[in-house]
């Protein structure tokens, strides 16, 4: 193993093929991604805030370039984004961790921080990127309370994700 500043790099797969580090890295996405929905939702009662409706626009966005309709009529169109949207974001989240598994199974083992701190980012970019360059979104226009809003969930996911992987990795 070999020690560097953004943690250790190296022998200690422990015994895990890359396919186990892989499904343990989806699992610790999935419970990332429970924890930025609960951090949400907790947001959104305590301040009484609506839900976004840029996952639904981003649906839609990617059926209009994709050129697919969006099947029914309309109220069933617009459920069907309703539950697309949030799709889009388990997808991401599990992806995320996905990857998170692999650099794990390629021997990376970051510090906790470093860790956390690329794994937010990470899921920040999978989840706004696709918005961004869809035109649903434009981060540099946003209020430095709509940044905390979405800056706060994502934390809580890097944090969920960078210690299940860790808590996987154990002896």
């Amino acid at each position: 193993m070999e020690r560097t500043r953004f943690g250790v790099a190296g022998k200690g797969k422990r015994g895990i093929s890359t396919v186990g580090w892989a499904l343990r890295g989806a699992a610790a996405g999935a419970a990332g991604s429970t924890a930025l929905n609960a951090v949400t939702y907790l947001d959104m009662a305590v301040r009484g805030r609506g839900s976004s409706s840029t996952p639904e626009q981003t649906v839609q966005e990617l059926a209009e370039k994709a050129h697919v309709q969006i099947p029914g009529d309309e109220e069933t169109r617009e459920n069907r984004k309703q539950g697309l949207g949030p799709l889009i974001g388990l997808v991401a989240g599990v992806g995320v961790g996905t990857l998170g598994g692999l650099a794990r199974a390629s021997g990376f083992l970051s510090a906790k921080p470093v860790g956390i701190a690329l794994t937010t980012v990470g899921v920040m970019i999978a989840s706004n990127g696709p918005m961004t360059a869809l035109g649903v979104t434009d981060p540099r226009k946003w209020s430095a309370s709509s940044w905390l809003s979405d800056v706060v969930p994502h934390l809580a996911y890097g944090v969920v994700v960078k210690n299940t992987i860790d808590a996987f990795d154990r002896p």
